[in-house]
């Protein structure tokens, strides 16, 4: 099965001192048995590539392939242009850094803290998206966008970034129900995404409804990529980010089986 865990997901552990990087790669493989690992940027302790070469061999010691490389803190748009070439340099570090790691994925927000681009702000986020879409083709991973915050929560905004962007390294992680909107707004979101998407994000809350239906439309659009879930408490996470990889690891099986939830 393809399931992982976001390392955020123990963004409790890690303030607390007790977990890091290695031992969060440890966590998936021995006490998980997954296959593959979705690194959070803020386990790690920068991109010096001594460093980020120790973590690739950590992954590949315990056979784990890396999902995605989730990143903050380099987001495309900010008011103030220095802010944005900053973000910029740290999103090049970063691609550079999946290439190292072996990165099926990497997110990187659009940015605006607004309901909508203005059409500058449009114009600067594509083309700064084709350019981190074609360093990823190149280096056989694709860079995109996820409905995490700002107007990329808006499915028409984010379907229109995917849609101008139109290259083949570019991708969509989808943040299943963190769309904007009413409850059906978001459920229809959920579902108009699933032909372009490749990572996805889990969390709790939706793990609680109706998982089958929720993920069928990714499971009929034939999607190859990570179930990845994603935790939120920031206590207890060892226990219950099992119970969100239980419950996915259910409704894969129930699809695979043909029921259809609802």
């Amino acid at each position: 099965m393809n399931v992982s865990v976001l390392s955020y997901s123990f963004r409790g552990l890690l303030g607390s001192g007790e977990m890091d990087v290695f031992g969060y790669l440890e966590t998936c493989r021995h006490r998980y048995g997954l296959g593959l690992a979705d690194i959070w940027n803020g386990f790690i302790e920068g991109v010096d590539e001594e460093y980020l070469r120790k973590i690739r061999n950590a992954l590949d010691e315990r056979e784990l392939a890396l999902a995605d490389l989730c990143v903050d803190q380099a987001h495309i748009w900010e008011d103030d242009a220095e802010s944005r070439e900053r973000n910029r340099d740290n999103a090049c570090a970063h691609l550079k850094a999946a290439d190292i790691l072996g990165a099926r994925f990497v997110r990187i927000d659009a940015g605006s803290r607004g309901d909508a681009w203005t059409e500058e702000q449009f114009d600067h986020i594509v083309e700064r998206y084709k350019e981190y879409a074609a360093f990823a083709h190149d280096h056989g991973f694709r860079a995109g966008i996820e409905n995490h915050w700002g107007p990329e929560r808006a499915w028409d905004n984010l379907k229109r970034v995917h849609d101008a962007v139109d290259h083949p390294g570019f991708g969509v992680s989808c943040h299943f129900g963190g769309w904007s909107g009413t409850d059906d707004e978001v459920a229809q979101a959920d579902r108009n995404v699933a032909d372009i998407v490749s990572h996805t994000h889990i969390p709790w809350n939706v793990c609680q409804g109706d998982l089958v239906a929720t993920l069928k439309p990714l499971w009929d659009a034939g999607y190859e990529g990570a179930y990845s879930v994603e935790h939120h408490s920031g206590t207890d996470e060892y226990t219950e980010v099992a119970i969100q990889i239980a419950q996915v690891r259910d409704a894969l099986d129930k699809l695979r089986r043909g029921e259809t939830g609802g």
